[in-house]
């Protein structure tokens, strides 16, 4: 992350908001966290993102797509996934879950 946590999220300077807090013991940038303290903050976040939302289950067949990804992409295309859905989650279209009867 190159630009400070304000840019991304409503957090201004001087709000005492807990990305305030945040921002002070770990950099604008997160700087002061190592990369896979980074990664289970995502990891801990979309968890909870998901559990939130109310449309529907996933497919089974996603799983097995995350699973080979996994398996088979470099950590830096594995970073470039995660870059393009966090993307397409926040800007993108989002397809209509498909149900399979």
């Amino acid at each position: 992350m190159t630009k400070p946590l304000g840019y991304y999220t409503s957090y201004t300077p001087g709000d005492e908001s807990l990305l305030e807090r945040v921002q002070e013991e770990y950099g604008s940038a997160f700087e002061k966290m190592t990369k896979r303290e980074k990664l289970s903050i995502v990891m801990i976040l979309a968890s909870d993102i998901s559990a939130r939302l109310d449309d529907g289950a996933v497919r089974g067949e996603i799983y097995t797509v995350a699973r080979m990804m996994a398996d088979q992409l470099s950590p830096s295309d594995q970073t470039g996934v995660i870059e393009a859905i966090i993307s397409q989650i926040r800007w993108g279209q989002n397809a209509e879950p498909v149900h399979h009867s």
